[in-house]
Protein backbone atom coordinates (compact mmCIF):
# COMPACT_ATOMS: atom_id res chain seq x y z
CA UNK A 1 0.00 0.00 0.00
CA UNK A 2 1.46 3.34 -1.03
CA UNK A 3 1.84 6.23 1.38
CA UNK A 4 -1.11 8.28 0.03
CA UNK A 5 -3.41 5.27 0.36
CA UNK A 6 -2.16 4.57 3.89
CA UNK A 7 -2.80 8.20 4.83
CA UNK A 8 -6.26 7.94 3.29
CA UNK A 9 -7.01 4.78 5.27
CA UNK A 10 -5.97 6.44 8.53
CA UNK A 11 -7.96 9.57 7.62
CA UNK A 12 -11.02 7.39 7.01
CA UNK A 13 -10.60 5.59 10.32
CA UNK A 14 -10.32 8.94 12.09
CA UNK A 15 -13.54 9.95 10.37
CA UNK A 16 -15.17 6.98 12.10
CA UNK A 17 -13.71 8.15 15.42
CA UNK A 18 -15.15 11.63 15.09
CA UNK A 19 -18.50 10.47 13.75
CA UNK A 20 -18.96 8.10 16.68
CA UNK A 21 -17.49 10.73 18.99
CA UNK A 22 -20.29 13.10 18.06
CA UNK A 23 -22.73 10.78 19.82
CA UNK A 24 -20.64 10.86 23.01
CA UNK A 25 -20.25 14.66 23.04
CA UNK A 26 -23.99 15.04 23.70
CA UNK A 27 -24.12 18.18 21.58
CA UNK A 28 -20.59 19.21 22.58
CA UNK A 29 -21.62 19.48 26.23
CA UNK A 30 -19.07 16.90 27.47
CA UNK A 31 -15.47 18.16 27.46
CA UNK A 32 -13.35 15.04 26.94
CA UNK A 33 -15.44 13.46 24.16
CA UNK A 34 -15.71 16.90 22.53
CA UNK A 35 -11.94 17.42 22.52
CA UNK A 36 -11.30 13.92 21.17
CA UNK A 37 -13.92 14.45 18.47
CA UNK A 38 -12.55 17.82 17.33
CA UNK A 39 -8.95 16.54 17.30
CA UNK A 40 -10.04 13.52 15.25
CA UNK A 41 -11.90 15.83 12.83
CA UNK A 42 -8.86 18.03 12.29
CA UNK A 43 -6.48 15.07 11.93
CA UNK A 44 -8.83 13.29 9.55
CA UNK A 45 -9.17 16.26 7.21
CA UNK A 46 -5.44 17.02 7.41
CA UNK A 47 -4.52 13.44 6.48
CA UNK A 48 -7.10 13.50 3.68
CA UNK A 49 -5.45 16.64 2.32
CA UNK A 50 -2.03 14.98 2.43
CA UNK A 51 -3.37 11.83 0.74
CA UNK A 52 -4.90 13.91 -2.05
CA UNK A 53 -1.41 14.94 -3.12
CA UNK A 54 -1.10 11.46 -4.64
CA UNK A 55 -4.70 10.35 -5.19
CA UNK A 56 -7.30 11.95 -7.49
CA UNK A 57 -9.67 14.14 -5.45
CA UNK A 58 -12.85 12.37 -6.56
CA UNK A 59 -11.43 8.96 -5.68
CA UNK A 60 -9.87 10.09 -2.42
CA UNK A 61 -12.96 11.86 -1.16
CA UNK A 62 -15.25 8.98 -2.12
CA UNK A 63 -13.01 6.43 -0.40
CA UNK A 64 -12.64 8.66 2.69
CA UNK A 65 -16.38 9.07 3.08
CA UNK A 66 -16.93 5.39 2.27
CA UNK A 67 -14.57 4.26 5.03
CA UNK A 68 -16.30 6.65 7.40
CA UNK A 69 -19.77 5.51 6.39
CA UNK A 70 -18.99 1.81 6.66
CA UNK A 71 -17.10 2.11 9.93
CA UNK A 72 -19.73 4.34 11.50
CA UNK A 73 -22.58 2.08 10.37
CA UNK A 74 -20.85 -1.02 11.75
CA UNK A 75 -20.03 0.65 15.06
CA UNK A 76 -23.59 1.97 15.25
CA UNK A 77 -24.75 -1.64 15.09
CA UNK A 78 -22.19 -2.81 17.65
CA UNK A 79 -22.20 0.10 20.12
CA UNK A 80 -25.71 1.53 19.83
CA UNK A 81 -27.72 -1.56 18.95
CA UNK A 82 -28.81 -0.13 15.59
CA UNK A 83 -30.62 -2.44 13.21
CA UNK A 84 -28.52 -5.02 11.37
CA UNK A 85 -31.02 -6.04 8.73
CA UNK A 86 -29.97 -8.00 5.69
CA UNK A 87 -30.75 -5.03 3.44
CA UNK A 88 -28.65 -2.68 5.56
CA UNK A 89 -25.71 -5.08 5.65
CA UNK A 90 -25.99 -5.60 1.89
CA UNK A 91 -25.86 -1.84 1.34
CA UNK A 92 -22.80 -1.58 3.58
CA UNK A 93 -21.26 -4.35 1.48
CA UNK A 94 -21.94 -2.35 -1.67
CA UNK A 95 -20.09 0.63 -0.20
CA UNK A 96 -17.14 -1.64 0.63
CA UNK A 97 -17.20 -2.97 -2.94
CA UNK A 98 -17.18 0.60 -4.21
CA UNK A 99 -14.17 1.47 -2.06
CA UNK A 100 -12.21 -1.51 -3.38
CA UNK A 101 -13.35 -0.80 -6.92
CA UNK A 102 -12.14 2.79 -6.75
CA UNK A 103 -8.80 1.62 -5.38
CA UNK A 104 -8.43 -0.89 -8.23
CA UNK A 105 -9.22 1.57 -11.02
CA UNK A 106 -7.46 4.59 -9.54
CA UNK A 107 -4.63 6.07 -11.55
CA UNK A 108 -3.20 7.48 -8.34
CA UNK A 109 -2.18 4.36 -6.58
Amino acid sequence: MSTPWLLLLIAGLLEVVWAIGLKYTVGFTRLVPSVITVVAMIASVWLLALALKGIPVGTGYAVWTGIGAVGTAILGIVLFNEAATLARLACIGLIVAGIFGLKLVSNGG
